[in-house]
């Protein structure tokens, strides 16, 4: 830098607002959102979850009109979530292998009415599971991990064949992407995506998202076997290189404001699409906020997705997407 202050002033180029819009380094519009939902059973069926205040499930013809909302607003994908009815929850979680299931009945009808939003489906057996884990679990409680990974490949290619665009794991089993990738070419799903949730931590901040799926009075332990340990960072780079060798398409890191530093490293060493979710932790703090009179909602929404987008993210998954793109579009 050669010139010093006076000659030099940095306020110049934030003294106006279309200044400011000029010089911005990063943008964030609705095309950078996914929009995670919940979906419950039923017809009409909108249930509020208390601890996600703004947050519900909705049964399949209400995510249907979730979706033609999402399209209008510029949203660019949805990433589902079923809430599996307490009696088809079983050890071995079957129901995720069920053609018919919640899952694969709104990607249906979502590709049906949509098809021009993107779709991406959660991969993991914790929504269908009696006892709350990603995978099945040995006498002593231990998640086994090739047994499910092969349980997950089967439900990959479930999803895959109701509609579903971006296949995203979220179990965090060793080895588990290239045994999907593998199946989905064999059965000719070429252009079916993986989001790999290659940089997932055993975090605090998933309390609601637990509630959402009912799955949180289930848990039998901790998910620490698996998922990663938050004083880990060299590790996450370990887990996005394997995930990217075996085949995944873009990694995401979990949970997104507590992990920036991670991002901003795994964008910088492989340069590939990197996405954040910004967790039902994260969320619920943010209405909390809100509540307490401590921030104002707009301000804060569009203050922690633009710092996503500055660490490399190419994309967000969160559960402010509608608010956030009505903001944007304004």
């Amino acid at each position: 830098m050669s010139a010093q202050y006076p000659a030099l002033r940095l306020r110049r180029t934030r003294a106006s607002a279309w200044s400011r819009r000029l010089h911005a380094e990063t943008v964030l519009t609705p095309a950078d959102l996914i929009w995670p939902l919940f979906i419950a059973e039923g017809q009409g069926v909108e249930e509020p979850i208390a601890s996600l205040p703004g947050v519900s499930r909705w049964s399949v013809d209400a995510i249907v009109a979730r979706a033609h909302e999402a399209r209008d607003l510029g949203i660019a994908c949805l990433a589902l979530f079923p809430n599996t009815p307490p009696g088809l929850r079983t050890d071995d979680g079957r129901e995720a292998l069920n053609p018919d299931n919640l899952m694969c009945r709104a990607i249906r009808a979502i590709k049906d009415a949509v098809p021009d939003i993107g779709v991406l489906t959660d991969v993991a057996l914790d929504p269908y599971t009696a006892h709350g884990h990603d995978g099945l679990v040995d006498e002593a409680g231990y998640v086994i991990n090739d047994a499910t990974a092969e349980v997950l490949v089967g439900q990959s290619l479930n999803q895959a064949a109701a509609g579903a665009d971006i296949i995203a794991p979220s179990d965090m089993m060793d080895g588990r992407i290239g045994l999907i990738r593998e199946a989905l070419e064999s059965a000719n799903h070429h252009n079916v995506q993986i989001m790999s949730y290659a940089a997932k931590y055993a975090s605090a901040f998933y309390g609601p998202f637990r509630d959402a799926v009912g799955s949180r009075g289930l848990l039998k332990g901790d998910k620490k076997t698996y998922q990663m340990d938050s004083a880990n960072a060299e590790e996450a780079l370990r887990e996005v290189a394997l995930d990217l060798a075996e085949g995944a398409d873009s990694v995401m890191v979990k949970p997104g404001l507590p992990y920036l530093d991670i991002i901003l490293r795994v964008k910088a060493e492989f340069q590939v699409p990197v996405f954040a979710y910004q967790v039902s932790g994260e969320y619920a703090m943010i209405e909390a906020a809100v509540a307490a009179g401590a921030g104002e909602r707009d301000a804060l929404v569009l203050e922690t997705l633009m710092a996503f987008k500055r660490a490399g993210c190419s994309g967000v998954l969160t559960y402010h997407a509608a608010h956030a793109a009505r903001l944007l579009r304004a």
